[in-house]
């Protein structure tokens, strides 16, 4: 900020205040109403623009869930891209040679069981889009496939063996690449839908059946607002997680 100060007589000493935003007035060392209400202005204005910032992750991150629910309930739907993905669907930095596959996550009181297939790079991410594991090849399951043990916020039950244990928020996604053999996909979706699996840890000896839809082709969005609906998005993250930020 430029600072001047006129010459004035007597003890008065108006000041100007050359802000980036605007021009403040002063006097003795006061702010006038308007100048009030410049930066307050301004204060808004910059908080605003720093939630959106701050939460275009919280949005980018409901908007996938929108869009894989678009296709079936949480925990039991895996939608895949069978025949890699094209421009009908929409996803951030997506590419169309791996072999996508997804699924939203939904805690209620109690653990659930992820089960990973074979040879994927998979990480899994809690609403928030902050980290929570990898699974396959950089995982600790070694690629080989493997047991999460997901717990959901405050859990105190038992823990059980075999398990590699994550302790997360309500909604949780998961996100794994397959790799093509010989140009063909058909190696690594059939290990999905013979090795992937979700299921709450009181159902361990009777798991339900998993819904996998292959979606190659299939229009569907998973890009967030940048418009002011865009903090709708982020309120509700925020209202449907408060506290687990």
């Amino acid at each position: 900020m430029k600072m001047t100060t006129p010459s004035l007589p007597g003890n008065a000493t108006p000041d100007v205040v050359k802000a980036r935003f605007d021009t403040l007035d002063f006097f003795d060392g006061v702010p006038n109403k308007a100048t009030i209400k410049k930066v307050n202005n301004n204060l808004d204005y910059s908080h605003g623009f720093q939630a959106f910032l701050s939460g275009i992750q919280i949005a980018s991150m409901d908007a996938l869930r929108k869009g894989i629910l678009s296709f079936g309930p949480a925990n039991i739907t895996a939608i895949l891209f069978e025949d890699l993905m094209d421009s009908r669907s929409l996803l951030l930095i997506a590419n169309t040679t791996s072999v996508y596959q997804m699924l939203w996550l939904q805690l209620k009181d109690e653990p659930m069981v992820i089960e990973t297939p074979l040879d994927v790079l998979g990480i899994i991410d809690n609403h928030w889009f902050r980290y929570l594991a990898d699974f396959g090849r950089l995982g600790p399951d070694n690629s080989k496939g493997g047991k999460f043990l997901i717990l959901p916020p405050n859990y105190k039950g038992e823990i059980p063996t075999g398990y590699h244990v994550k302790r997360t928020t309500i909604l949780t996604e998961r996100v794994w690449r397959g790799f093509q053999v010989d140009g063909s996909t058909i190696t690594t979706v059939d290990n999905t839908k013979k090795k992937f699996k979700v299921y709450p840890l009181s159902k361990k000896n009777n798991p339900p059946k998993m819904n996998f839809i292959n979606v190659s082709g299939k229009f569907f969005n998973t890009i967030h607002r940048m418009d002011y609906k865009n903090y709708d998005e982020i309120n509700e993250v925020v209202q449907s997680e408060p506290g687990y930020g």
